[in-house]
């Protein structure tokens, strides 16, 4: 079967060619200023956007163009001067296109960065010269290796500061370099800044002629990133069956979903998980075309040999590569509520396109930022804290690990009540070591 243009268009698009990057810090390291900067300087911002930035700093008394303005877009950021939501921004330059997130540095929007790193092929987490590596910069980089963001870029920034001191730099590089090391950080890149001086952001620095590494721009457009997923475990969970009963199609039966991992071909046998039936791939429509062959993270319809009662949440995976179900879900969590996640609550676990009641059935361990040590058995995780749960499901699951999967080795719990988000997951291993043996019984009749 030949593929259509729209298809080998997307095909040609190098995955290579987009690099998704989120920023992180602690309040005033200067995040907002710098992507500012990196857009100002890469000439990725239009006139009537400078032009209002200018405005808006003239305004306030400030004899130069505010560049954090540029992303601080709320009214209550431009008010208080800092970060607040996450903010995307879409640039490109003749190497690369880039998706970036600037996430707030305050201690209580630390979810917010769990939700731009999610995705993020890399983190810029940034220092101030002056204080060094905090608390706010470790809960950090314990966030992006727990993320497994492949790629952290340290930038150091104030430089202008410190008036450019080698010495304050490398001893900032090496403490942090130590320390994201014993995360399990794979790759970290440590540059001198400044951004409201614009020094090794676009253009590399003359008050810096010590440092011989890139900029940050020029690390962005050169850092090596794989989006291919097709050599992974296949999986489709299923959003949305297609039933048209129309003359044109009366038969129709498709399963409509995004591929979250790995390679789908007509012909290949697939298991529904979790009822464990099996058929066979009988066709993939893509973009309203019949193809051979998808992968992700192509949006597509599969038609199967067989007619399976198969919902919305259900996963198609192939039966040479299905994962095990369990109702048992062990995970490392990021705590994002205002209210603690105790022993015993009921909650919501979503996964993919499925949602399924679960009870907390214990919490091993939370997560000491300051050396990475497990305080055991807390009994609860409160804002912001990163622990060990274990979950028991009223249904049986299909959770991949997340060092294989980001995409089905993650979910969301939820309050059940109000539909308010509690932690965000991360299933299997992390580099979280401690074990707990204490177990836990519910006497609130959510008993699985």
């Amino acid at each position: 079967m030949n593929t259509t243009p729209a298809v080998e268009e997307l095909a040609g698009l190098s995955a290579t060619t987009l690099l998704r990057f989120a920023t992180a810090g602690s309040v005033d390291d200067g995040k907002s200023t710098l992507v500012g900067r990196l857009l100002h300087d890469s000439k990725s911002v239009l006139v009537d956007q400078l032009e209002a930035v200018e405005h808006a700093s003239r305004s306030r008394g400030a004899a130069e163009p505010d560049l954090a303005l540029l992303t601080d877009g709320l009214r209550a950021e431009r008010e208080q001067g800092i970060t607040i939501d996450v903010a995307y921004r879409y640039f490109a330059t003749p190497r690369r296109r880039f998706i970036l997130a600037d996430t707030p540095g305050h201690v209580q929007y630390t979810r917010n960065m769990v939700t731009g790193a999610s995705t993020a092929d890399l983190a810029v987490v940034l220092v101030d010269a002056r204080n060094g590596v905090i608390e706010q910069t470790r809960r950090h980089a314990a966030v992006a290796a727990l993320l497994r963001v492949p790629h952290v870029v340290l930038a150091v920034n104030k430089m202008d500061l410190v008036d450019y001191e080698e010495a304050t730099f490398a001893r900032i590089a090496e403490e942090f370099t130590a320390y994201a090391g014993e995360l399990g950080v794979p790759e970290i890149t440590a540059i001198p800044i400044s951004a409201l001086a614009g020094d090794n952001v676009v253009e590399p620095s003359a008050n810096m002629d010590w440092y011989g590494g890139p900029t940050v721009l020029e690390h962005l457009e050169t850092v090596p990133v794989s989006h291919d997923l097709t050599g992974c475990h296949a999986r489709l969970p299923v959003q949305y069956v297609i039933r048209p009963q129309t003359a044109e199609h009366p038969d129709y039966r498709g399963y409509a979903g995004q591929i979250a991992a790995g390679t789908f071909r007509v012909g290949e046998s697939v298991t529904v998980l979790p009822s464990g039936r099996t058929s066979k791939v009988a066709g993939i429509d893509l973009l309203g075309t019949p193809v051979d062959v998808a992968w992700t993270p192509q949006s597509v319809t599969l038609l199967l040999e067989d007619d399976i009662d198969i919902s919305r949440g259900d996963l198609i995976v192939p039966s040479h590569d299905a994962p095990a179900t369990s109702q048992d879900v062990e995970a490392t969590v990021c705590h994002v509520a205002d209210t603690p996640l105790t022993v015993g609550q009921r909650v919501l676990l979503k996964h993919t396109t499925r949602t399924v009641k679960a009870i907390v059935k214990e919490i091993p361990s939370r997560l000491t930022l300051d050396d990475l040590s497990q305080h055991p058995s807390p009994g609860q995780l409160v804002a912001n804290d990163i622990g060990r749960v274990k979950v028991r499901l009223a249904e049986a699951l299909a959770i991949d690990t997340y060092a294989d999967s980001r995409r089905t080795g993650s979910f969301l719990l939820i309050d059940p009540a109000d539909g308010t988000t509690l932690a965000a997951g991360m299933a299997g291993e992390s580099f979280a070591t401690a074990e707990a043996t204490s177990s836990v019984e519910d006497e609130d009749g959510w008993d699985f």
